[in-house]
């Protein structure tokens, strides 16, 4: 007797290998979708956290090699970086993410694009001014928090992994020269987000 197409189908989904799990990239262990990261902060590198591990690099003001990754995500009514600051800054285009380098001890501004993050220099006087005018931003810790911008919109504080996120979005679906209309599709997207989570 002959298979049906569903039947067909449905051994061939069982037959898949399933996809390799996820795994703590200290011990090993196996971790959950959701799970956390740490940052080696010599290296800049994001790695995947099992709990425990995670809990060990929690105290930002311990000098280690790594430090977690929290979870807060605030958001701001209007827009941080006003045209001045955002020409002060630098920055080429509409969307950058800034964050404390403890190694460099300066602040630092990261932009996406078709090759990933690219650092733009930072006008020290202009960050200053940001502060002044919004003064959590003081308690944005070193490393692993930054404030992400989009010019004329709202910015947000966020965990450093998920403005990795969006730079990865982005560089897979980047075309031409300003990315096209599915990479401006990814980034209302990830702010929509945003918008929801901080609501």
């Amino acid at each position: 007797m002959n298979e049906s197409p569903l039947s067909t189908l449905r051994r061939i989904a069982r037959s898949r290998p399933a996809p390799p799990q996820e795994r703590c990239d200290m011990c090993a262990a196996p971790v959950d979708p959701g799970h956390p990261h740490v940052v080696d902060l010599e290296s800049r590198q994001l790695m995947c956290a099992c709990r425990p591990c995670y809990l060990l690099f929690t105290d930002g003001h311990a000098h280690l090699r790594y430090r977690a990754v929290p979870d807060r995500y605030l958001s701001f009514a209007g827009p941080v970086v006003d045209e001045r600051a955002w020409d002060e800054l630098q920055i080429p285009v509409g969307l950058a993410f800034l964050f404390h380098n403890s190694l460099q001890e300066r602040m630092v501004a990261f932009y996406p694009g078709p090759a990933g993050a690219t650092e733009s220099e930072l006008d020290l006087p202009a960050w200053e001014r940001i502060v002044a005018a919004h003064p959590v931003l003081a308690t944005l810790q070193p490393d692993v928090e930054a404030l992400l911008v989009r010019r004329g919109a709202a910015g947000y504080l966020v965990p450093i992994d998920a403005c990795y996120e969006l730079v990865g979005r982005l560089r897979s679906v980047w075309r031409g020269f300003d990315g096209g209309q599915e990479a401006h599709q990814a980034v209302d997207q990830f702010f929509e987000r945003l918008r929801e989570r901080t609501s």
